[in-house]
């Protein structure tokens, strides 16, 4: 677990490195997902630069795209491109963009366009059913995300399907570009409606490293059900001026408060 908390904070850094550099990025989501990515890739998940093209590998979809930078600095960690090539993040002709994108190594699907990563997982659960193959489909949602219908449509088809290869995680950091979630559109008690669509759920805290491992690495919740994660996420988590401040949704940190934020990150590592 301290490898994984390590690991947590590294990524911390580089997440902010790289917006820097890019001049662009959500940093906010990102700082409240990387803890998730890095369970899921670290511990979890059957998938590498190795067995990328094997059909029996797991699945990983990031349906709320735009916090790409934390799945970039995860993938190049675990040896699916060269990390320098962060360094072209954003610019012109760059495959690193804002978005997750099948041109960048690693990435199983192109999302953005909130609402459809829910969609896209349940027809990879539901190829996998039928052909027999012993993988899990993952799927990272943001809690704002859930406004859209498309994944509600989703959800009752994975539970008619019976879909228990299929694991979704919501990032619930209750803010998103606009404001509180419960403000903008509120989705509570969230846990309640999927219970009612036909899902197994469970809760946890989306920062501590050991309970994501303990929920994610045994399932499913039960069988012939997908399981929906709750992980109760601080948005910016880490530095402590970026914590649950929705202008942080999408913004790039001054020369200081990039600073101020590595300084805090190293101080609680050695803390930790």
């Amino acid at each position: 677990m301290n490898e994984l908390e390590q690991k947590s904070a590294n990524y911390r850094r580089k997440i902010l490195k790289y917006i820097k550099l890019a001049n662009a990025g959500h940093t906010g989501g990102d700082l409240s997902c990387i803890d998730i990515i890095n369970v899921l890739y670290n511990r979890v998940m059957n998938i590498s630069p190795y067995n990328f093209d094997k059909s029996d590998r797991d699945r990983y979809i990031q349906s709320k795209g735009h916090s790409v930078e934390a799945l970039y600095v995860v993938l190049a960690d675990c040896g699916f491109f060269p990390e320098h090539d962060l360094e072209t993040m954003c610019r012109y002709q760059s495959h690193y963009v804002g978005h997750p994108t099948r041109q960048v190594y690693g990435i199983e699907h192109n999302t953005g366009a909130l609402g459809h990563g829910l969609s896209v997982s349940v027809g990879m659960a539901i190829a996998g059913k039928m052909d027999a193959l012993d993988y899990r489909v993952f799927c990272l949602l943001g809690d704002g995300e859930l406004v859209e219908g498309s994944n509600w449509e989703a959800a009752l088809a994975a539970a008619h399907y019976k879909l228990d290869n299929l694991i979704a995680i919501v990032d619930y950091n209750q803010l998103q570009i606009t404001g509180r979630t419960r403000d903008v559109c509120r989705i509570d008690p969230v846990l309640d409606k999927f219970v009612t669509f036909g899902w197994a759920v469970d809760s946890v805290n989306g920062h501590d490293v050991a309970e994501l491992t303990n929920v994610l690495l045994h399932g499913p919740l039960e069988s012939n059900k997908p399981s929906l994660i709750l992980a109760r996420t601080i948005k910016g988590k880490g530095v402590s001026f970026m914590e649950n401040d929705a202008t942080w949704h999408h913004r790039v940190p001054t020369e200081t408060e990039y600073a101020l934020a590595l300084q805090e990150i190293d101080n609680s590592t050695r803390m930790d």
